[in-house]
Protein backbone atom coordinates (compact mmCIF):
# COMPACT_ATOMS: atom_id res chain seq x y z
CA UNK A 1 0.00 0.00 0.00
CA UNK A 2 3.04 2.16 0.72
CA UNK A 3 3.89 2.22 -3.16
CA UNK A 4 0.36 3.25 -4.52
CA UNK A 5 0.93 6.44 -5.73
CA UNK A 6 -0.51 9.84 -3.70
CA UNK A 7 -0.31 13.00 -5.77
CA UNK A 8 -1.46 15.15 -2.64
CA UNK A 9 0.71 14.99 0.46
CA UNK A 10 -2.13 15.19 3.05
CA UNK A 11 -1.52 15.26 6.77
CA UNK A 12 -3.88 12.76 8.34
CA UNK A 13 -4.41 10.70 5.51
CA UNK A 14 -4.94 6.94 6.13
CA UNK A 15 -2.21 6.07 3.31
CA UNK A 16 -0.01 4.06 5.80
CA UNK A 17 -3.22 2.72 7.43
CA UNK A 18 -4.87 1.68 4.32
CA UNK A 19 -3.68 -1.49 4.32
CA UNK A 20 -5.19 -2.13 7.77
CA UNK A 21 -8.37 -1.11 7.09
CA UNK A 22 -8.75 -2.87 3.98
CA UNK A 23 -8.78 -6.14 5.94
CA UNK A 24 -12.18 -5.35 7.26
CA UNK A 25 -14.12 -4.69 3.67
CA UNK A 26 -16.15 -7.31 2.08
CA UNK A 27 -13.94 -8.85 -0.18
CA UNK A 28 -16.51 -7.22 -3.13
CA UNK A 29 -18.90 -4.18 -2.71
CA UNK A 30 -20.99 -2.32 -4.85
CA UNK A 31 -19.87 1.19 -4.46
CA UNK A 32 -17.47 2.51 -2.00
CA UNK A 33 -19.05 5.63 -0.63
CA UNK A 34 -16.00 7.87 1.03
CA UNK A 35 -18.51 11.26 3.05
CA UNK A 36 -15.31 12.93 4.59
CA UNK A 37 -12.88 11.85 1.44
CA UNK A 38 -9.56 13.98 2.23
CA UNK A 39 -7.11 12.57 -0.29
CA UNK A 40 -9.09 9.54 -0.86
CA UNK A 41 -6.74 7.13 0.22
CA UNK A 42 -8.93 4.37 1.04
CA UNK A 43 -10.89 4.54 -2.23
CA UNK A 44 -7.35 4.26 -4.04
CA UNK A 45 -6.53 1.73 -2.29
CA UNK A 46 -9.48 -0.04 -2.65
CA UNK A 47 -9.41 0.32 -6.29
CA UNK A 48 -5.82 -1.14 -6.40
CA UNK A 49 -7.07 -4.34 -4.74
CA UNK A 50 -10.27 -4.39 -6.94
CA UNK A 51 -12.50 -4.29 -3.98
CA UNK A 52 -15.44 -1.99 -6.50
CA UNK A 53 -15.60 -0.49 -9.34
CA UNK A 54 -17.87 2.34 -8.09
CA UNK A 55 -16.61 5.06 -5.88
CA UNK A 56 -18.29 8.25 -4.20
CA UNK A 57 -16.00 10.84 -3.05
CA UNK A 58 -17.01 13.22 -1.17
CA UNK A 59 -15.33 16.44 1.32
CA UNK A 60 -17.00 19.36 2.54
CA UNK A 61 -13.91 21.18 0.91
CA UNK A 62 -14.66 22.17 -2.42
CA UNK A 63 -11.86 22.81 -4.12
CA UNK A 64 -10.15 19.71 -2.81
CA UNK A 65 -12.99 17.81 -4.46
CA UNK A 66 -12.66 19.71 -7.68
CA UNK A 67 -8.43 19.27 -7.36
CA UNK A 68 -9.20 15.22 -7.17
CA UNK A 69 -11.93 15.38 -9.81
CA UNK A 70 -8.68 16.62 -12.20
CA UNK A 71 -6.41 14.42 -10.94
CA UNK A 72 -8.49 11.31 -11.84
CA UNK A 73 -10.46 12.36 -14.76
CA UNK A 74 -8.10 15.30 -16.74
CA UNK A 75 -4.77 13.68 -15.46
CA UNK A 76 -2.69 15.54 -18.50
CA UNK A 77 -4.03 19.06 -17.89
CA UNK A 78 -3.26 18.83 -14.66
CA UNK A 79 0.27 17.63 -14.55
CA UNK A 80 1.09 20.16 -17.65
CA UNK A 81 -0.65 23.13 -15.28
CA UNK A 82 1.35 21.58 -12.06
CA UNK A 83 4.81 21.64 -13.85
CA UNK A 84 4.17 25.27 -15.36
CA UNK A 85 3.26 26.58 -11.90
CA UNK A 86 6.84 24.65 -9.99
CA UNK A 87 9.10 25.74 -12.32
CA UNK A 88 7.96 29.25 -11.68
CA UNK A 89 9.28 29.30 -8.23
CA UNK A 90 13.07 29.42 -8.81
CA UNK A 91 13.73 33.02 -8.83
CA UNK A 92 12.32 33.30 -5.29
CA UNK A 93 10.49 29.94 -4.30
CA UNK A 94 9.18 31.47 -0.73
CA UNK A 95 7.37 34.56 -2.61
CA UNK A 96 6.33 32.45 -4.91
CA UNK A 97 4.19 30.48 -2.46
CA UNK A 98 2.92 33.58 -1.41
CA UNK A 99 1.89 34.66 -4.15
CA UNK A 100 -0.10 31.34 -5.22
CA UNK A 101 -1.64 31.38 -2.08
CA UNK A 102 -2.55 35.15 -2.26
CA UNK A 103 -4.43 34.12 -5.63
CA UNK A 104 -5.93 30.66 -4.15
CA UNK A 105 -7.55 32.79 -1.76
CA UNK A 106 -9.23 35.33 -4.32
CA UNK A 107 -10.17 32.43 -6.89
CA UNK A 108 -10.29 28.77 -5.08
CA UNK A 109 -8.29 27.22 -8.20
CA UNK A 110 -7.83 23.64 -7.65
CA UNK A 111 -5.08 24.34 -10.23
CA UNK A 112 -3.38 26.02 -7.60
CA UNK A 113 -4.21 24.52 -4.74
CA UNK A 114 -1.82 21.52 -5.87
CA UNK A 115 1.01 23.43 -6.04
CA UNK A 116 0.18 24.73 -2.04
CA UNK A 117 -0.28 21.23 -1.12
CA UNK A 118 2.88 19.99 -2.22
CA UNK A 119 4.87 23.04 -1.12
CA UNK A 120 3.26 23.93 2.41
CA UNK A 121 4.60 22.72 6.13
CA UNK A 122 4.13 18.64 6.41
CA UNK A 123 1.37 18.49 3.66
CA UNK A 124 -0.69 19.98 6.64
CA UNK A 125 -4.03 22.09 5.59
CA UNK A 126 -4.90 24.69 7.41
CA UNK A 127 -7.27 27.69 7.40
CA UNK A 128 -8.11 30.40 9.21
CA UNK A 129 -11.09 31.39 10.96
CA UNK A 130 -12.26 33.71 7.20
CA UNK A 131 -12.31 30.27 5.70
CA UNK A 132 -8.80 31.27 4.33
CA UNK A 133 -5.78 28.80 3.35
CA UNK A 134 -2.69 30.44 5.66
CA UNK A 135 -0.20 27.43 5.77
CA UNK A 136 2.80 28.39 5.22
CA UNK A 137 5.55 27.01 2.85
CA UNK A 138 8.27 24.63 3.95
CA UNK A 139 11.48 26.74 3.76
CA UNK A 140 13.68 23.12 3.29
CA UNK A 141 12.22 21.88 0.45
CA UNK A 142 10.33 23.19 -3.41
CA UNK A 143 7.68 20.40 -3.69
CA UNK A 144 7.13 17.21 -5.56
CA UNK A 145 9.09 17.31 -8.93
CA UNK A 146 6.57 17.48 -11.93
CA UNK A 147 8.18 13.87 -13.55
CA UNK A 148 6.92 12.13 -9.73
CA UNK A 149 3.92 14.70 -9.56
CA UNK A 150 3.26 13.54 -13.09
CA UNK A 151 3.48 9.58 -11.90
CA UNK A 152 1.63 9.61 -9.12
CA UNK A 153 -1.12 11.54 -11.07
CA UNK A 154 -1.25 9.16 -14.10
CA UNK A 155 -0.79 6.35 -11.55
CA UNK A 156 -4.52 7.39 -9.44
CA UNK A 157 -6.06 8.25 -12.34
CA UNK A 158 -5.64 4.61 -14.17
CA UNK A 159 -7.42 3.01 -10.88
CA UNK A 160 -10.29 5.57 -10.46
CA UNK A 161 -10.75 7.33 -13.92
CA UNK A 162 -14.68 6.69 -14.79
CA UNK A 163 -15.36 5.18 -11.72
CA UNK A 164 -16.33 8.06 -9.51
CA UNK A 165 -18.71 10.24 -8.48
CA UNK A 166 -17.37 13.82 -6.40
CA UNK A 167 -19.48 16.13 -5.09
CA UNK A 168 -18.55 18.94 -1.92
CA UNK A 169 -21.57 18.10 0.32
CA UNK A 170 -22.48 18.09 4.01
CA UNK A 171 -21.97 14.34 4.84
CA UNK A 172 -25.21 13.72 6.24
CA UNK A 173 -26.91 14.49 2.96
CA UNK A 174 -24.58 11.61 1.41
CA UNK A 175 -25.45 9.22 4.34
CA UNK A 176 -29.02 10.11 3.69
CA UNK A 177 -28.35 8.89 -0.23
CA UNK A 178 -26.75 5.30 0.94
CA UNK A 179 -28.12 2.20 1.03
CA UNK A 180 -27.14 -1.61 1.88
CA UNK A 181 -25.26 -2.43 -1.65
CA UNK A 182 -23.03 0.55 -0.63
CA UNK A 183 -20.42 0.21 1.83
CA UNK A 184 -19.02 3.40 3.99
CA UNK A 185 -15.59 4.10 5.08
CA UNK A 186 -15.65 7.98 7.50
CA UNK A 187 -13.02 9.57 8.73
CA UNK A 188 -14.29 12.99 10.18
CA UNK A 189 -11.96 15.09 11.97
CA UNK A 190 -11.39 14.29 15.72
CA UNK A 191 -13.75 15.88 17.64
CA UNK A 192 -11.83 16.21 20.91
CA UNK A 193 -8.76 17.44 19.37
CA UNK A 194 -10.65 20.18 17.61
CA UNK A 195 -13.91 20.99 19.49
CA UNK A 196 -16.53 22.92 17.45
CA UNK A 197 -14.10 23.64 14.94
CA UNK A 198 -11.20 21.89 13.16
CA UNK A 199 -8.25 24.39 11.57
CA UNK A 200 -8.15 21.58 8.67
CA UNK A 201 -11.80 22.69 7.72
CA UNK A 202 -14.11 25.69 7.34
CA UNK A 203 -16.36 24.32 9.80
CA UNK A 204 -16.24 21.57 12.22
CA UNK A 205 -18.44 18.11 13.04
CA UNK A 206 -20.96 17.90 15.91
CA UNK A 207 -20.46 14.82 17.96
CA UNK A 208 -23.81 14.44 18.65
CA UNK A 209 -24.93 14.93 15.26
CA UNK A 210 -22.23 12.27 14.15
CA UNK A 211 -23.73 9.87 16.51
CA UNK A 212 -27.07 10.62 15.33
CA UNK A 213 -26.18 9.94 11.95
CA UNK A 214 -24.29 6.74 12.74
CA UNK A 215 -27.93 5.37 14.36
CA UNK A 216 -29.40 6.10 10.92
CA UNK A 217 -27.04 4.12 9.19
CA UNK A 218 -27.78 1.27 11.63
CA UNK A 219 -31.09 1.24 11.31
CA UNK A 220 -30.94 1.07 7.49
CA UNK A 221 -28.21 -1.98 7.91
CA UNK A 222 -25.76 -0.21 6.04
CA UNK A 223 -22.23 -1.64 6.55
CA UNK A 224 -19.31 0.92 7.34
CA UNK A 225 -16.08 1.21 9.19
CA UNK A 226 -15.13 4.56 10.89
CA UNK A 227 -11.71 6.40 11.73
CA UNK A 228 -12.48 8.36 14.99
CA UNK A 229 -10.85 8.49 18.05
CA UNK A 230 -6.98 7.58 18.95
CA UNK A 231 -4.32 8.38 21.60
CA UNK A 232 -0.58 9.18 21.70
CA UNK A 233 1.39 7.46 24.35
CA UNK A 234 -1.26 8.86 27.45
CA UNK A 235 -2.69 11.35 25.54
CA UNK A 236 -6.47 10.35 24.47
CA UNK A 237 -7.76 12.30 21.02
CA UNK A 238 -11.31 12.65 20.15
CA UNK A 239 -14.37 11.28 22.59
CA UNK A 240 -14.89 7.63 22.06
CA UNK A 241 -18.01 6.77 20.44
CA UNK A 242 -21.19 5.42 22.50
CA UNK A 243 -21.46 1.60 23.03
CA UNK A 244 -24.91 1.41 22.81
CA UNK A 245 -24.24 1.66 18.61
CA UNK A 246 -22.83 -1.76 18.97
CA UNK A 247 -20.05 -0.90 17.03
CA UNK A 248 -16.98 -3.14 17.17
CA UNK A 249 -13.88 -0.60 18.00
CA UNK A 250 -10.19 -1.99 16.81
CA UNK A 251 -7.38 0.11 18.12
CA UNK A 252 -4.21 0.15 15.17
CA UNK A 253 -0.95 1.11 16.21
CA UNK A 254 0.54 3.57 13.88
CA UNK A 255 4.31 3.50 15.34
CA UNK A 256 6.49 6.06 16.95
CA UNK A 257 5.21 10.41 16.90
CA UNK A 258 8.04 11.18 15.24
CA UNK A 259 7.15 14.50 17.14
CA UNK A 260 7.87 12.93 20.71
CA UNK A 261 10.39 11.42 19.49
CA UNK A 262 12.24 14.93 19.37
CA UNK A 263 11.08 15.77 22.16
CA UNK A 264 12.95 12.85 23.79
CA UNK A 265 10.03 10.54 24.17
CA UNK A 266 9.20 7.36 23.11
CA UNK A 267 5.27 7.73 22.55
CA UNK A 268 3.31 5.08 20.25
CA UNK A 269 0.37 6.39 18.08
CA UNK A 270 -2.48 4.44 18.00
CA UNK A 271 -5.90 5.31 15.94
CA UNK A 272 -9.59 3.54 16.33
CA UNK A 273 -11.44 1.46 14.08
CA UNK A 274 -14.79 1.03 14.49
CA UNK A 275 -16.98 -1.33 12.72
CA UNK A 276 -20.71 -1.62 12.23
CA UNK A 277 -22.84 -4.20 13.14
CA UNK A 278 -24.25 -5.12 10.07
CA UNK A 279 -20.43 -5.69 8.65
CA UNK A 280 -19.94 -7.84 11.60
CA UNK A 281 -23.34 -9.65 11.31
CA UNK A 282 -22.59 -10.41 7.63
CA UNK A 283 -19.06 -10.32 7.40
CA UNK A 284 -16.88 -12.97 5.44
CA UNK A 285 -15.45 -16.04 7.35
CA UNK A 286 -11.88 -14.28 5.71
CA UNK A 287 -13.15 -11.03 8.33
CA UNK A 288 -14.51 -13.11 10.96
CA UNK A 289 -11.11 -14.91 10.92
CA UNK A 290 -9.17 -11.84 10.97
CA UNK A 291 -10.89 -10.19 14.32
CA UNK A 292 -10.69 -13.65 16.24
CA UNK A 293 -6.85 -13.75 15.66
CA UNK A 294 -5.99 -10.67 15.30
CA UNK A 295 -2.10 -9.38 14.78
CA UNK A 296 0.01 -8.03 17.71
CA UNK A 297 -0.67 -4.56 16.44
CA UNK A 298 -4.09 -4.35 16.68
CA UNK A 299 -6.06 -4.59 19.97
CA UNK A 300 -9.54 -5.60 19.89
CA UNK A 301 -12.04 -4.27 22.52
Amino acid sequence: MANLPHPIQYQGSKRNLASDILRFLPNKIGRLVEPFSGTAAISIAAAARQVSQKFWINDLNLPLIKLLELIIEQPDKIAYLYTKIWNEQHGNSVEHYYKIRDEFNKTNDPFLFLYLLSRCVKGSVRYNSDGLFNQSPDKRRKGTRPEKMRQNIEGVSHLLKNKCLFTALDYKDVLAKVDNTDFVYMDPPYQGVCGNRDSRYCSGTSFDEFVSAIEVLNRKAIKFAISYDGKRGNKIFGKKLPEYLGLKKIQIEVGRSSQATLLGKQEITVESLYLSPTLLRDCSPEIENYILGFPKQLTLL
